[in-house]
């Protein structure tokens, strides 16, 4: 029985060695040799001082600021997920009419009404951002022209224009809202 079990203890520990600390410890390395921003997190700084990260989305509530898509779970990262609500839920139904009575009939941008999937989303869309300019604008007492072409400016476009949807990062933008240096929200 020694002789079974002494070979197999021996591969256990070198396969617990290999695949639990040296692979981790090498794809660790690897990573924050070849990636440091994208291997800490992305996480966006401002005078020195973390603010966020461009991958986890955060809450905006303020009228000069551009507003995140809805959350099931607050944008807690601890508790990431959507709500599970089905398509012929009478709860998603009726969250989705709350979110659009806030547009005009048939304008609401889909990623305005509904939850994301992790409930973290740092994207909106372009239209749900052009959807915001006006409030913001005028929060702000800014041009909405020169507030439009700053959200065109922090546009995210498709990889190699195809691979992906044009996407506007919130923090990132809002930030650029703030370097404006008219921070009335």
């Amino acid at each position: 029985m020694i002789a079974q079990l002494r070979p197999a203890l021996v591969l256990l520990l070198l396969l617990a060695t290999l695949t639990g600390l040296a692979y981790p410890l090498a794809i660790t390395g690897i990573a924050q040799a070849a990636f440091p921003s994208q291997a800490n997190g992305s996480l966006v700084e401002q005078d020195g001082q973390v603010v966020g990260s461009a991958l986890i989305g955060q809450v905006f509530a303020g009228a000069g600021y551009f507003h995140p898509r809805p959350s099931a779970v607050g944008y807690d990262a601890a508790g990431s997920g959507g709500t599970n609500l089905g398509a012929t839920s009478a709860t998603l139904a009726s969250d989705v009419a709350a979110r659009a009575q806030a547009f005009a009939p048939g304008e609401a941008p889909a990623d305005a009404v509904t939850a994301s999937a992790s409930g973290l989303d740092p994207h909106i869309s372009p239209a749900y951002a052009a959807a915001q300019v006006a409030r913001v604008a005028a929060a702000r007492s800014l041009d909405a022209a020169g507030l439009a072409a700053l959200v065109e400016q922090n546009t995210e476009h498709p990889l190699l224009g195809i691979f992906g949807e044009p996407m506007v990062n919130v923090l990132k933008l809002n930030l650029a809202l703030d370097a404006l240096g008219d921070d009335n929200s």
